[in-house]
């Protein structure tokens, strides 16, 4: 039998801040991904830049020290004093690059439903592949059962969680819609950027920058109000161009070393029953949403989609019945606790599909215990990311990328540091 201290599944923003952190202080760690690359929400979702959550966060040396990799090759800048704005690409390759200088191994297209549980505890895991094992049979970690002390559960959807049989906290009505964003390239940003600065005057929605001698801006329009924007998704609905709904979410951002390109934080799908249905929705409201950008926004004439992410932006998902169940209250009222892993001060933001219904409650600080990332039915079963334990409103403010990086650090620091 193999023997890892440490079995981490998914390798996304909270799975890659905990092996990273597991393997510096000297853990067997493998990290299990089900995907070909590393980076989950940034690489797979396409979710750049990273949302900030204040000046006094806390457990992130590895978001320090990705940022400060990332920026090295070219694949991150600062803007509107954000650090988070990365290259989704480039992350691909240095996520892997720094998970072998903490020692760590990683296995992709893999995933289990072989979890053998005695006393409370896993024992042992069994990987699985969706290919015919004959393409890994000099992979003993595909053949042989896995002994492990530790399992981290950074799968997004407490997949792990759900195969141990572990009681949850999500409610049938508790949704967010989900978002398939998408990239356009070959866009004029001299010509977009000089437009946009004249047509918006709004410097809290739309800015523009010179970093490193590129031009990087970001700009918005919703239904829920009027922006400068309105009158022409507006105007693209009367034509024809676009679908009433499209028009719900619409944010954009340029991207670190990739000129000419331009992010966007959107379609918002409102189809909440059926993913197979919103993907294919999804995928035409991308095509309107480019045609319309082609037709309305200068600079964009020549401009075409080249990329789509492969993965939906997921809000809510399922959350485990923690040892500590942590609410909106908590965070309203900036409660202290023992043994915080996150402490932040990005607003409950929870999404909605109808008009005005969305909620973007601002607060001050607040800090998430380790207890709220660690199974009430499995003892050495923990959580890290959104699938934490935690009410719906409170999983709202703490989902963003900054947070999952800091669960994932400070949960493998605390469970060193009390290590039986």
């Amino acid at each position: 039998m193999i023997n890892y201290d440490l079995i981490i599944f998914g390798g996304g923003t909270a799975g890659c801040a905990a092996a990273y952190t597991a393997g510096k202080l000297g853990f067997k760690t493998l990290l299990v991904e089900k995907k070909i690359h590393l980076g989950g929400s940034i690489t797979s979702g396409l979710v750049v830049p990273a949302m900030k959550c204040g000046e006094n966060q806390i457990n992130t040396d590895f978001f320090e020290i990705f940022t400060e990799k990332m920026s090295e090759i070219g694949g991150q800048i600062e803007y509107q004093g954000n650090k988070g704005w990365y290259n989704p690409e480039l992350a691909k390759i240095l996520l892997e690059k720094l998970m072998s200088e903490a020692h760590v191994d990683v296995v992709y297209n893999i995933s289990t439903s072989n979890i053998e549980i005695k006393d409370k505890n896993i024992k042992s895991i069994k990987l699985l592949s969706p290919y015919n094992d004959t393409l890994y049979n000099c992979n003993k970690l595909l053949s042989e059962p896995i002994a492990t002390r530790y399992i981290i559960d950074a799968t997004g959807n407490c997949e792990i969680g759900k195969i141990c049989g572990c009681n949850f906290l999500n409610k049938k009505d508790e949704l967010q819609p989900v978002s398939l964003r998408f990239i356009m390239s070959n866009v004029d940003l001299n010509i977009f950027s000089e437009w946009l600065l004249e047509f918006d005057n709004d410097r809290e929605v739309t800015s523009v920058e010179y970093i490193n001698g590129q031009i990087h801006l970001s700009t918005a329009c919703t239904w829920d109000k009027k922006w400068a924007l309105t009158p022409l998704f507006d105007n693209a609905v009367k034509q024809g161009v676009l679908k009433d709904t499209d028009r719900n979410y619409f944010q954009i951002f340029t991207i670190a070393g990739m000129p000419g390109a331009v992010s966007f934080n959107c379609p918002r799908i409102v189809e909440q029953k059926d993913l197979s249905l919103a993907i294919k929705e999804a995928h035409q409201a991308i095509f309107r949403l480019s045609d319309f950008c082609k037709k309305y926004l200068p600079g964009f004439e020549n401009a075409y989609i080249s990329n789509i992410a492969d993965e939906l932006g997921i809000r809510v998902s399922s959350r485990i019945k923690g040892k500590y169940v942590y609410t909106q209250d908590d965070i309203l009222s900036g409660k202290h606790f023992k043994n915080p892993v996150v402490r932040s001060n990005y607003p409950i933001d929870v999404h909605s599909t109808d008009k005005g219904k969305s909620t973007l409650m601002s607060n001050g600080e607040y800090e998430l215990p380790v207890e709220a990332l660690m199974s009430a039915d499995i003892e050495n079963l923990f959580v890290a990311g959104r699938c934490l334990s935690a009410d719906f409103m409170a999983q709202g403010a703490l989902r963003v990328q900054p947070s999952c990086f800091s669960m994932g650090e400070g949960l493998v620091k605390y469970i060193f540091n009390h290590q039986s």
